[in-house]
């Protein structure tokens, strides 16, 4: 039965336009084509990718994070079993009748009803560290990869002119800057899949899954089909604005709110240009349209294209929350971590209110050493105010 659908997976009507045949794409002369059986390293290479995460992480990551300020900052509570099982089993935020409620159920005012469960959130939340070391390290790759990309493409024809990229289909053999290309981002897109259960999770994270899963099937699919062409351009045109997006994230965990928001504008507007013009007009059409002069429709065909067309969408997901970034930044001049603002604002909202109560407290402590009331000044030559 394997036997049986194996076979049937690989019909060559399914993979190849009509006429060709497998036995076209047999190494000869010297020359060499895609297989299958080549992506089979991108697993191991993927976990090989998590170990050297692991110590960039560790001994480049974290010493940034350092030299740019970023403290992984500790928060207590005070334990309290009731507000601690309502949070558990309820919800993570009350409601005022809740909050009354168990104010009353444990002797506390509203005030530190509502500061234990912002502390208590704020507690289960990822800290800035963190989330600035795994932006690092997909900034690194995605720098490496881009410039890897210029390297293998700049001097290819199929660069300047993309009918090219259908010059002599499907039997073009494999170069060995498309192999290592490949097998290198694909690899990486393995290995931040096998991450998602353990990176911080983001509002979008739903629409992250299915951009790997797109991707990761995409990779195999032009492969198989032999668009390594079109597949390496597209690659090239998708790594340059996510550099620009991991940078101004780096830069807003570190609070350089003008450095973040001048990287946001060089991200929005690559992105924008890269994903709604380039992608759409010229990738997608030498994909779709343009192949028909050559070739007639075959399964991958319509698959692949399909796949481009699901990435499409998510191009415009993902730039209606660039362009409500974008309104944020230049009408009320701030901005946050990109792609997930709701959520990374309320958490600073609330982070930058425990330490206002913080300083609140430590204003109190000082007067109350020095024999004044909370709501005291000092006046000069030490006499009180009346």
């Amino acid at each position: 039965m394997f036997q049986t659908i194996k076979e049937w997976f690989w019909l060559e009507r399914l993979w190849l336009p009509p006429k060709i045949k497998w036995s076209d794409l047999e190494d000869h002369d010297g020359l060499v084509f895609a297989k299958p059986s080549h992506l089979y390293v991108t697993i191991p290479y993927a976990f090989g990718l998590l170990i050297i995460r692991h110590f960039f992480e560790k001994f480049i990551g974290l010493p940034l994070a350092k030299m740019l300020g970023i403290k992984e900052k500790v928060r207590k509570i005070i334990p309290n079993a009731t507000l601690e099982n309502f949070f558990k089993h309820s919800t993570r935020q009350p409601s005022q009748a809740d909050i009354y409620g168990l104010a009353k159920k444990c002797n506390l005012t509203e005030r530190q009803v509502e500061r234990w469960f912002r502390s208590r959130r704020n507690q289960d939340r990822p800290c800035k560290v963190k989330k600035f070391q795994e932006a690092c390290w997909r900034f690194a790759f995605y720098l490496m990869l881009t410039v890897a990309g210029i390297v293998f493409l700049y001097d290819k024809p199929w660069t300047y002119d993309l009918r090219e990229v259908w010059n002599g289909y499907p039997t073009q053999p494999l170069l060995p800057s498309q192999y290592w290309y490949y097998i290198v981002e694909m690899s990486f897109y393995w290995s931040l899949i096998f991450r998602l259960g353990f990176d911080v999770k983001r509002k979008d994270f739903l629409a992250h899954v299915v951009h790997h899963l797109a991707t990761i099937i995409l990779f195999t699919f032009s492969w198989c089909a032999n668009y390594l062409r079109i597949g390496t351009l597209s690659l090239m045109l998708h790594d340059v604005a996510d550099i620009w997006l991991e940078s101004a994230k780096m830069f807003s965990y570190a609070r350089w709110r003008q450095t973040c928001n001048i990287l946001f504008f060089i991200f929005a507007a690559v992105f924008l240009i890269t994903r709604l013009i380039i992608f759409p007009f010229w990738i997608l059409y030498y994909t779709l349209i343009l192949p028909l002069h050559y070739i007639e429709p075959f399964f991958a065909y319509f698959f692949i294209n399909f796949q481009l067309i699901v990435l499409q969408a998510l191009h415009f997901y993902w730039s209606y929350f660039i362009l409500r970034m974008l309104k944020r930044c230049v009408f009320m001049k701030s901005t946050q971590d990109v792609r997930s603002d709701d959520e990374e604002e309320e958490e600073e909202e609330e982070e930058e209110e425990e330490e206002k109560e913080e300083d609140t407290k430590d204003k109190e402590s000082d007067c109350l050493k020095n024999g004044l009331g909370a709501d005291r000044h000092l006046i000069p030559n030490g006499q009180r105010g009346h």
